[in-house]
């Protein structure tokens, strides 16, 4: 399913009415937020009638991938701070080859969304990033909406304890789906929290800041939520682009990055390699999976009537380090007492609302018996030693 099957109305007058009439009630507005900013106008014109805002990423749609992700969140962080959004209520979404990106922003910046949904596409080219923890997904589910061809995926993470919610495009509209993201809120001292990174730039964890890794700090008590990608297998054409759903035959080269000083042109169908006709996309990515070494190849190109051949190689990734860090945290209000176990770190930052104060606090077993005051609170661990003193 591509992102052309949704259409562009609603189902349900009485629905658009209930949600018309809570926005206007909360005064500040739901906002959908995309990374995708070519996806803009679609979305405008299914919130219009719903009063809800759309925020969307201002970078380069060819930038880094992080850089993007962090751009999104300087936009809602600005529309939150400018008093016209409501933070409870920032719902991540994106369509067709931006839905694998909804998935990838989530992992990497789980604290911002009260839920996400993705329409189409495939959760695959995220998850071979090998930066999907299922931990990050705690406390945001996901509503992705797919063909059939998208089950498997979805049960692999469902198995792997992501916080998804799967339907098939068959029995979906957008009526749908306005009104599963309006049933979610965001909490912004959730009383319990998880979170997993691999990046000290992506480290905050609602209350939570890890501020100093250290990979000697190792706690078996925490194991990774990292969900295993494939093996990142592509071609040394320069990085083109292609849809997992084109039909064939072949896969059509619908994207080349800016400068692209390749051999290949936008409209060619690769259709075979070595000799070996491919059938469609899903057959290609077939050959990518089955990938163990980098070496030679030759692809069969078809541009127009002509057809002619590229020598190339297989390649792949340098994949991130193994070692990640870490933290899980619950407030346990009976014992007023804030409990955190972390793995790979010796220092945070967190954050107590006033309803939690006074209390005490244990990380990893170390207790700081009185927390009286409310706050940010820098606390740092030293052989055994927990120090704790307010942020400056």
């Amino acid at each position: 399913m591509t992102s052309k099957s949704w259409s562009n109305g609603f189902a349900g007058v009485c629905v658009i009415s209930l949600f018309v009439g809570a926005a206007a009630a909360q005064q500040k507005a739901p906002a959908i937020a995309l990374i995708d900013a070519a996806d803009a106008v679609q979305w405008q014109s299914w919130t219009r009638e719903l009063g809800w805002q759309v925020i969307a990423a201002e970078s380069e749609p060819n930038a880094n991938v992080d850089q993007r992700v962090l751009a999104l969140a300087a936009k809602v962080d600005a529309a939150i701070k400018g008093g016209s959004v409501d933070p409870g209520r920032v719902y991540l979404a994106g369509r067709g080859d931006a839905a694998a990106l909804v998935f990838y922003t989530v992992a990497r910046l789980p604290d911002l969304w009260a839920a996400a949904v993705a329409l189409g596409g495939s959760a695959k080219p995220a998850i071979d990033t090998n930066r999907i923890f299922a931990a990050n997904f705690t406390n945001v589910p996901v509503l992705w909406i797919s063909g059939d061809d998208g089950k498997p995926i979805a049960d692999k993470l469902i198995a792997a304890r992501i916080n998804l919610d799967w339907r098939p495009a068959s029995n979906a509209n957008t009526a749908t789906v306005f009104q599963w993201l309006a049933e979610h809120k965001r909490d912004e001292f959730p009383a319990s929290i998880d979170c997993e990174t691999l990046s000290p730039q992506f480290a905050h964890c609602y209350w939570i800041q890890m501020t100093k890794f250290d990979a000697a700090e190792r706690n078996d008590v925490l194991p990774s939520t990292r969900i295993p990608g494939g093996n990142g297998a592509a071609l040394d054409l320069g990085g083109f682009g292609w849809k997992l759903d084109d039909p064939g035959p072949g896969i059509l080269v619908s994207f080349l990055p800016e400068k692209y000083n390749g051999l290949l042109k936008t409209g060619d169908r690769i259709v075979a390699l070595d000799g070996k006709p491919i059938a469609d996309a899903r057959q290609y990515q077939e050959i990518l999976d089955k990938v163990t070494d980098e070496g030679h190849t030759v692809a069969m190109v078809q541009r127009g009537k002509e057809r002619f051949r590229i020598e190339t190689r297989f390649t792949l990734p340098r994949r991130d380090a193994g070692v990640t860090a870490r933290v899980q945290a619950e407030y346990q209000p009976a014992e007023k007492t804030i409990q955190i176990i972390s793995r790979t770190l010796t220092a945070m930052r967190v954050t107590v609302p006033p309803q939690w104060a006074p209390g005490s606090l244990v990380w990893n077993g170390l207790t700081l018996e009185e927390l009286k005051e409310p706050g940010c609170w820098d606390l740092s661990m030293e052989k055994d030693i927990l120090h704790a003193e307010k942020c400056k």
